[in-house]
C-alpha cells in the first residue's frame, strides 16, 4: 500500500493566521500532540526569523518524539552571497534538525520582479542551497514557491527549478500553490506531469484562496505525490492552508491508502479542539469529520433512517475520527428525533406511546414563537420531564426586581437585583449586584438558592447569546437568549424567549439551575 507523508505546518504557515500568536510554550505542546497522532513530519518555524522560534528548536531538541521529525523552515540564499555566509541557512543548521525544508522562485515573473536577478542565477541560488543543506541535515526538501502560477506561465522554467533541487539532492520537490488560485483539474494535470518527469518524491502544499485546498490536495495525491503539507483546522495566512483534519481520514478512509497509524484516527477531534483551544478559536461546528454538526441530524426523515442503518445519512462512522452521532431537536423533528432524545436522556418511551405526539405538537408550538433547542438541550430534557411528569419543582418565584443606575455621563452603569423564592415553606428574599442587568439577576438568584443547593457552587456561565427575532420592531422586538452553563464535569444549554431581554434571560437561568439540581438527584 501506496505511504504518504503527512507534514504539518500549523506552527509555522499557520501561525501567520490573523489572530493567531502561538508562544513557545503552545508550540511545544501541540508539537507533542501531533506526535502522538502520528504525523512525519512537524514545521517548527523559521530559526532566526524571531527570538521564538530560537527558543522553540532549543526546546524541541530536548523532546523525544515517538513518530515525528520536526523541521526547520527558510529560504534559499540571497543573492549575491555564497551558502557558506548566509544567515538564513547559518540559521537553519544552527536549528539542529535533522530536516530541513526551503524553499524557492519557481515563478520567473517573481525571479525577475522580486528578487531582479536573471532567470540562471535563481538556478544556481535553488542548486546551491539545497546542496549545501544536504551537508548538514538527513533530509531537505524544497518547497518550489508559487509553482503553479509559474508552471501556467512558464512551465520550462518552472521545471528547471525543480530539476535543480532533485540535482542538488532534494529529498521531495513540493509544489507550492503559494496564492491558493488554481483550481483542482488543473492541479491534478500540472502534479500528474511532474510525477512523471521527476524521480523525486513530490509533494504538495497548497493555500484555501478559492475554496480548493483539500480538494487540490487529494487529486495531487490521486495523480502521485506521496507527501502532503497542511495545517490542523487548516489555520493560515489569508484564507488558511488545506486542512489536514480533513484531508487525512480522506487518506485513509476514502482513497485507501496510509499515512498516520490507522488507530489513531479517532484522535482527529480531540487534536482539533485542542489546537482551536490553544489558539484560542471557536471551535467550528460545521467542520467536516470532527465538528460538532458533522453527524448532526434534524430531519425526522433522516433520523428515522440512520436508526435503522447509519449509513443511510452518513458518509463514515462517527467514531472512526473520535466523534459522535447527534440527533438535533426542532421544528423539523418527528417521532424518531424524539425516540433517540429520550434514549440518551435515559427516559423510557416506545413508538406507541401517547406522550410522543404531545411532546412533538409543544416542541413546534414552541419553537413558532422563538425557542430553539438545538443549541438547549437542557431546556428539552426538562420540556420532555415536565411533559411526562418526571419533572420536580425545585424553587418558586415570588418576583424580582432589576435597578439599572447611571448617575453621571462617563461613568459605568451600576446594576442590582431583588429576588423572592420560595423553597419549600421557606421565603428567601435576597439582592445582588453585577456588571450587568442579567449578571445581577444570575448573583441575586444563585444567592437566593445557594444554602439550600450547595451544589450551585459549582455551576458557572460560560456563555450567553442574545439574538433579534422580529426584525423591523427596533428595540421592542422579541429576541431569544442561549446560555450555556457548566459544572467541575459537564456543560449544558439553556433557553428564553420574550420582547423583555431580562425575562428571556431569567427563562434560560432558571432552566439551567433546575437542569444542575435535577443531575444531581439522579435525574
Amino acid at each position: 500500500m501506496r505511504k504518504i507523508e503527512i507534514y504539518d505546518t500549523t506552527l509555522r504557515d499557520g501561525a501567520q493566521a490573523e489572530d493567531i500568536s502561538f508562544s513557545v510554550e503552545d508550540k511545544i505542546r501541540i508539537t507533542e500532540r501531533l506526535d502522538d497522532l502520528g504525523v512525519h513530519y512537524i514545521e517548527g518555524g523559521w530559526p532566526g526569523a524571531n527570538p521564538r522560534d530560537v527558543d522553540f528548536f532549543r526546546k524541541a531538541e530536548k523532546l523525544r518524539l515517538k513518530n515525528s521529525v520536526v523541521v526547520a523552515f527558510g529560504s534559499t540564499h540571497r543573492p549575491k552571497r555564497k551558502p557558506s555566509n548566509d544567515e538564513t541557512l547559518k540559521a537553519l543548521i544552527e536549528a539542529k534538525t535533522p530536516a530541513i525544508t526551503i524553499f524557492g522562485k519557481t515563478w520567473d515573473f517573481h525571479v525577475k520582479e522580486a528578487l531582479r536577478i536573471s532567470l540562471e542565477e535563481n538556478l544556481d541560488i535553488i542548486h546551491d542551497s539545497v546542496a549545501y543543506l544536504k551537508k548538514h541535515a538527513d533530509r531537505v526538501f524544497f518547497d518550489a514557491e508559487h509553482f503553479f502560477d509559474g508552471y501556467i506561465h512558464n512551465p520550462k522554467y518552472a521545471v528547471k527549478c525543480l530539476a535543480a533541487a532533485q540535482e542538488a539532492g532534494a529529498e521531495c520537490l513540493v509544489l507550492c500553490d503559494t496564492n491558493g488560485g488554481t483550481l483542482p483539474t488543473a492541479t491534478g494535470e500540472i502534479v500528474r506531469k511532474i510525477v512523471k518527469e521527476f524521480t523525486a518524491p513530490v509533494g504538495i502544499h497548497v493555500h484555501n484562496d478559492s475554496e480548493c485546498a483539500v480538494a487540490n490536495s487529494l487529486i495531487s495525491i490521486d495523480m502521485g505525490a506521496s507527501h502532503v503539507q497542511g495545517t490542523i483546522n487548516g489555520l493560515g495566512e489569508r484564507c488558511g492552508n488545506a486542512n489536514l483534519i480533513s484531508i487525512i481520514p480522506a487518506i485513509q478512509l476514502k482513497i485507501g491508502l496510509s499515512s498516520i497509524p490507522a488507530g489513531n484516527l479517532k484522535n482527529l477531534r480531540d487534536l482539533s479542539r485542542f489546537v482551536n483551544e490553544i489558539a484560542n478559536l471557536r471551535h467550528f461546528k460545521r467542520q467536516p469529520y470532527t465538528g460538532d454538526s458533522a453527524f448532526a441530524h434534524k430531519a425526522g426523515m433522516h433520523v428515522n433512517a440512520i436508526l435503522k442503518r447509519p449509513e443511510t445519512y452518513e458518509h463514515i462512522r462517527p467514531d472512526l475520527v473520535g466523534n459522535t452521532q447527534r440527533v438535533l431537536i426542532s421544528d423539523q423533528a418527528g417521532r424518531s428525533n424524539i425516540l433517540r432524545k429520550a434514549e440518551e436522556f435515559g427516559i423510557r418511551l416506545t413508538s406507541d406511546s401517547v406522550q410522543i405526539q404531545n411532546i412533538v405538537a409543544e416542541l413546534k408550538e414552541l419553537e413558532s414563537q422563538g425557542f430553539q433547542f438545538e443549541g438547549a438541550e437542557a431546556s428539552f430534557e426538562l420540556l420532555m420531564k415536565k411533559a411526562l411528569g418526571l419533572h420536580k419543582r425545585f424553587f418558586d418565584l415570588v418576583g424580582f426586581r432589576v435597578i439599572i443606575e447611571k448617575r453621571k455621563e462617563g461613568e459605568y452603569p451600576l446594576s442590582e437585583a431583588t429576588i423572592m423564592v420560595k423553597v419549600g415553606g421557606h421565603v428567601e428574599h435576597t439582592a445582588s449586584t453585577g456588571n450587568g442587568p442579567v449578571n445581577a439577576l444570575d448573583h441575586a438568584l444563585r444567592k437566593a438558592l445557594d444554602k439550600f443547593y450547595p451544589g450551585l457552587k459549582d455551576v458557572k456561565l460560560h456563555d450567553y447569546k442574545v439574538r433579534v427575532l422580529t426584525a423591523g420592531k427596533g428595540t421592542s422586538a422579541k429576541v431569544r437568549v442561549l446560555i450555556e452553563s457548566g459544572d467541575k464535569e459537564n456543560r449544558w444549554g439553556t433557553v428564553g424567549v420574550s420582547e423583555n431581554i431580562i425575562e428571556a434571560s431569567y427563562q434560560a437561568l432558571v432552566d439551567s439551575i433546575e437542569y444542575k439540581l435535577l443531575k444531581e438527584e439522579g435525574g
